[in-house]
C-alpha cells in the first residue's frame, strides 16, 4: 500500500540481474557477487578479470579530492 504523497522509489544498490544488495567498494562504485557493478557515471556494466578499481587524487580549487577510476591491465 502506498500512503498519499509518498512514490515508490528504485533503489540503486540492488542488482538489476539478481536482486541482490550490492556492496559499496568506494563512494559511487557498487560490486554485486554475480559480476555486476555500478558506477555513478557509467551505469550498470559487467565486471572482467582485468578491469582495476581505484582511488585517483584530483585537485579541485584547493581541495584535493579522491575519485574512483576504472583501469584495465596491460596484457
Amino acid at each position: 500500500m502506498i500512503k498519499k504523497g509518498k512514490l515508490p522509489t528504485v533503489k540503486k544498490n540492488l542488482c538489476p540481474r539478481c536482486n541482490r544488495k550490492m556492496k559499496q567498494q568506494f563512494v559511487g562504485l557498487l560490486h554485486c557477487k554475480c559480476g555486476m557493478s555500478y558506477h555513478k557515471d557509467m551505469g550498470y556494466f559487467e565486471r572482467t578479470g582485468n578491469m582495476i578499481f581505484e582511488l585517483e587524487k584530483k585537485k579541485i580549487g584547493e581541495k584535493t579530492k579522491q575519485v574512483p577510476v576504472i583501469r584495465y591491465k596491460d596484457e
